[in-house]
Parts: structure tokens; sequence; C-alpha cells
């Protein structure tokens, strides 16, 4: 009998599906044909398949919002963007780049800073003040002086409920430490995992997906590809929700907020309403992708 469900799991050609009727989890393999039709189902997946005693069989892939390659993840509803404050040091250019995948995935972007414990009064003021600047474009942020304070913490679970979250920044940024406060068994359970995984002489770290407040969650922090090659110029500020928000104001459909006369973004980082950092970010990526274009 047909049943749907969602790929939790995948290891050494298994995928364990959770059914959406029983919440029960079965392991399954994939037919034999989908290699040859080039599909290659993924953690994340909704799928429909049969189910047997021993092992159910994955019939089919359905659509899917939007996919990853690292971590190989499909239908990502939001991404906790976890920047340093000091080592690393705190790049808005960074920022701004990882900020920008994200929305070119059609995921929901949050972001967290931490090691804000190794600043001086002063320049946490200052980095806060830049961080929630961010509000003008309707993203969330994460602040707070003890990053990893169980009211953070809390609040931050308060987004997983009905969603599936993957975590991505800067190394070193400290996304595994979070994921720990979150869930001190999560390291237990994907330390079990790699021991599984473990057997081969090269094995490639998987991903897995664990349920928490209500959520998904992945175990693996984000993904790593920073290159803008597959955003064209056009998509470029749409991708900046601050710049969507005020460019029907500008006078030419179209605008791409560079040279054009009248035009509103332009206006809104003279006011200091969109911030002036994430407008040189802008240009910057708007410049490297029009170069990009010229060598290919």
């Amino acid at each position: 009998m047909e049943k749907t469900g969602r790929i939790l799991k995948s290891i050494s050609g298994f995928y364990d599906v959770l059914e959406d009727e029983t919440n029960e989890l079965i392991r399954t393999r994939a037919r034999g044909n989908f290699r040859k039709r080039n599909i290659k189902p993924v953690v994340g997946d909704r799928v429909k398949f049969e189910k047997s005693d021993e092992l159910g069989y994955i019939l089919e892939v359905e659509d899917r919002k939007n996919s990853l390659v690292r971590p190989p993840i499909a239908n990502v509803d939001q991404a906790i963007v976890v920047t340093s404050a000091v080592e690393p040091n705190f790049s808005s250019n960074l920022l701004d780049k990882i900020l920008l995948n994200i929305e070119h995935n059609n995921i929901q972007p949050l972001i967290y800073l931490t090691k804000t414990d190794l600043l001086s009064d002063e320049s946490y003021e200052k980095l806060k003040q830049i961080i929630e600047s961010y509000h003008e474009a309707d993203y969330v942020t994460f602040t707070d002086r003890e990053c990893y304070s169980p009211e953070q913490i809390n609040r931050l679970k308060e987004y997983f409920l009905d969603k599936t979250t993957v975590f991505t920044g800067q190394s070193g940024a400290g996304k595994s430490t979070i994921l720990n406060y979150i869930d001190p068994e999560l390291a237990l359970a994907t330390a079990e995992i790699s021991k599984a995984l473990s057997r081969g002489k090269h094995t490639t770290r998987q991903v897995s997906l664990f349920d928490i407040a209500g959520g998904l969650v992945a175990d693996t922090p984000g993904f790593s590809s920073l290159e803008l090659i597959d955003i064209d110029e056009e998509e470029l500020p749409t991708l900046f929700p601050e710049m969507v928000k005020y460019s029907h104001l500008c006078q030419f459909r179209g605008c791409m907020h560079f040279n054009e006369p009248n035009c509103a973004v332009k206006d809104q980082v003279e006011k200091g309403t969109i911030i002036k950092s994430r407008y040189e970010n802008y240009l910057y990526f708007l410049n490297e992708i029009r170069n990009t274009k010229k060598r290919y």
C-alpha cells in the first residue's frame, strides 16, 4: 500500500522515512530505476513509498521547493546565520553574501551573533546596533550580551515550530556550540551516525534531521558555497528585502539602484533607513556579478 512521508536520515543507500500517517520511522531503499532517471533522494525530501515487513521502497520523490548541495538537504524553511563578533572578526560583506545565497534559495534567514563576551562594552554596543539595523530588512536577530543564555536559546527554539532549519555561517563562528546548547543529546546522536558511516575508508558526512521544539533541525552546520555565479544582476536587488520595500517608488521600472536618477533606494540610503554598508555591499556584489559574466 502506498504511503507518504519525509526522509529524516540517509545512510549508505538506505533512507529512514517518517511516515505521515503513523509518525513511524520506516527504513527504505530507492527504486532501482532512480539512478537511470538521475534521481537521488536526499534528507528533507517528501516521498511516496510502499511498506513491507522488512524494508520499504521509495516510489517517487515529490517536487522540491529548494535543495542544497552542502549539506545535501531539501525543502528547507529557514537558516540560522551564525556570525561571530571576533575570532573570526565580524564581516558585513560575508554576512550579506551568506544572506544573498539564502534568499536566492527561497530560505528565510535569521541572524545569530556569537562571541559577544570577548568584546568591550563599547564595541559590543556598536556591533549590536549594526546587527539590529537588519530589522529594516525584516530579519530576526539574536544579539544578547550573553550569546548562549537560556533565554536567547529558548527564543531561538520558538522559531523551530513546524519548520525545517539548517545552520550556516563562517567557520569557527560557533554553530556547533549553539546546536549543543539547543539539545545536548544532539551531539551524541550525530556521533552515532558518524560511527555508522565510518565503515568505509572514504566517507561523506551525511545530514540528518532531528525533531526539536516541534520542528526539524539539521544536525550538521549549514552550507558553505558562497559564489554568486547563480545570481544574475536582475535578480540581485530582489534579494535585498529592504530594497524591494522601496523599489516601487523608483522612477524607472527595473531600477538597479546604481546610477539611475530619482532612485528611492538611494534616497533611503541617504536618510539612513537602509544601512549604508548593505548598500555598499550590494554595489560590490553587482560589480562582482558583472565581472563574472564578462569572464564567462
